[in-house]
């Protein structure tokens, strides 16, 4: 009995070691996902779903208040869509970030 309650913890402590090593993998897999993610951009516009595609909100970066559909773009982008008529998100404020009263 104590010769197959061996074998069956040895099975365990296999077992336990192959799940320590998968999730080894999964966090270095992550840690090199970060590593390699592009910083976030400065500005974003935020469009529109469909086929028109048309700017709707102008967003700091860094806003919480950002869709699901974005691109980023440069601080000259930012202050000409904001001149054409684009809001500006009403929660980060970027045509106060970017020096622009309304």
């Amino acid at each position: 009995m104590l010769r197959f309650a061996r074998r069956v913890t040895l099975q365990q402590l296999a077992q336990i070691d192959r799940w320590i090593a998968r999730e080894e993998r999964r966090e270095a897999e992550r840690r090199r996902g970060a590593q390699a993610r592009p910083p976030a951009p400065d500005w974003v516009l935020e469009v529109g779903i469909g086929d028109s595609g048309r700017p709707v909100y102008v967003h700091a970066g860094g806003c919480h208040m950002i869709g699901k559909h974005w691109r980023g773009v440069d601080r000259a982008q930012a202050l000409h869509a904001l001149a054409e008529g684009v809001n500006g998100c009403p929660h980060c404020r970027p045509d106060t970030a970017l020096g622009l009263l309304e």
